[in-house]
């Protein structure tokens, strides 16, 4: 799987309008705290309340569009699970949505309250996957993988477009790690503007 740097441009292009274009702030009193210059992405403040919601329609509207009148599913712990069912139901398409059976109850409630089908399955993410993939093979639903694939990467990597739009002189960029999707993103947008950036996933 390739992701180049204009996939992601051309991801910003396609998200313009149908995300949000979360705000950058500087967090002075941290900063002052920890010895930096210190902003913060506030992707808390995007549909469905994570960075999630950017890959998720990306990857819905490419794969719906490759593949007419087919369902949706996909497998997650909360967040991408909540992406995939708000833009599922957006675009007016059925979503099945696979979640650990340790999955916090209030991301079940809301996956559900988007309109999807939750199935609750396995302890882990891992668990799921045999799962997920008979169940998609059974009812020849699309799989909307919460970040090994490359539509997923690059709707994440429009926040590296607009973090490094607003702050451009930076340092180091500390950025979280799950499966990896947004750093995979993110490090092809941030390089391109300013390849002496260091940049640190955290888990």
């Amino acid at each position: 799987m390739l992701v180049s740097f204009d996939d992601v441009l051309n991801a910003t292009k396609v998200l313009e309008g149908n995300v949000k274009h979360t705000p950058t702030v500087r967090a002075e009193k941290l900063g002052k705290k920890l010895g930096c210059d210190l902003y913060l992405k506030l992707e808390c403040l995007q549909l469905t309340s994570s960075f999630k919601a950017r890959g998720a329609y990306l990857a819905i509207k490419n794969a719906t569009t490759r593949n007419p009148g087919k369902g949706l599913i996909a497998m997650s712990a909360g967040n991408h699970a909540q992406a995939v069912a708000y833009n599922a139901e957006r675009f007016g398409i059925p979503a099945v949505i696979v979640m650990p059976e340790q999955a916090p109850f209030s991301k079940v409630v809301r996956t559900k309250d988007f309109g999807a089908e939750v199935i609750l399955r396995g302890r882990t993410l891992n668990e799921t996957t045999n799962f997920v993939q008979d169940i998609a093979k059974e009812r020849d639903l699309l799989l909307i993988h919460p970040y090994d694939n490359s539509d997923v990467i690059s709707g994440q990597g429009t926040v590296g477009v607009e973090f490094i739009n607003s702050v451009s002189d930076i340092d180091i960029l500390l950025v979280p790690v799950g499966g990896g999707g947004l750093i995979s993103g993110v490090s092809l947008a941030v390089k391109e503007f300013n390849p002496k950036v260091k940049i640190i996933g955290v888990e």
